[in-house]
């Protein structure tokens, strides 16, 4: 019988509860757990993240998985995928690529994902419509490094995003809200007004300790994310 990442969830938790892994204790790494139950390590992946944005775990980009010492509560942010974020509300899902080049990162990219001078990345415009209207402008940038195959993939027919969410697990992600003014650029995929100002989201992942991608999107004016506790 093949174990889930439910399974896996519920053995973490009987050994927090039995203090086998106490309030502070780091946990095995997903490779060795994976062994260990006999599944993908995507599947410890899931259950691992499940429990993070529960409370009952933390993760640390260069200092691995633990029991936190104090389970809190925390914000369930819930980022679908965009195509399913867009027929969810019974609009026709349209996606464009606009742009893809694979270039050396940038001095402030480098910076932010950790990566080399001159370490290729691939770099992605990319508007997505609700019916005949704007709704997400998708500027990414993917760590090759950590991502080789998105080098052969030419994301014509399907988002990066959709795509990443398919074949890349990721161990810690971080997530910035803001209103920005549109640039020029911005302005005119969106339709709107240049310097107008609309709701961005920034999300950078990693896996372990290498970066896999870091993206901007923008939203038309008057956008809502919603969350529970």
């Amino acid at each position: 019988m093949r174990t889930s990442y439910h399974d896996i969830k519920a053995i973490v938790l009987t050994r927090i509860r039995e203090n086998i892994w106490p309030p502070g204790a780091n946990l095995p790494g997903e490779i060795e757990l994976a062994k260990e139950f006999g599944c993908a390590r995507a599947t410890v992946n899931r259950a691992m993240r499940e429990l993070v944005d529960e409370g009952i775990l933390e993760r640390k980009r260069k200092a691995g998985t633990k029991v936190k010492s104090y389970p809190t509560r925390r914000a369930l942010f819930s980022i679908p995928i965009i195509r399913e974020e867009i027929t969810n509300t019974g609009a026709k899902y349209r996606y464009v690529l606009i742009e893809r080049k694979i270039m050396p990162a940038p001095g402030w990219l480098r910076a932010r994902l950790e990566v080399k001078k001159d370490q290729p990345i691939l770099h992605l415009q990319c508007m997505h419509y609700a019916g005949p209207n704007p709704y997400q402008f998708e500027d990414r940038w993917i760590n090759l490094a950590a991502v080789p195959n998105a080098a052969d993939n030419d994301f014509e027919d399907m988002g990066p995003n959709e795509w990443l969410v398919r074949e890349v697990p990721f161990t810690e992600g971080e997530l910035v809200f803001s209103a920005t003014n549109a640039s020029n650029e911005v302005a005119n995929f969106l339709n709107t007004s240049d310097g107008t100002a609309v709701f961005t989201v920034e999300r950078t992942t990693w896996l372990d300790k290498i970066s896999v991608t870091y993206a901007r999107l923008y939203f038309v004016r008057d956008h809502k994310m919603s969350t529970r506790l």
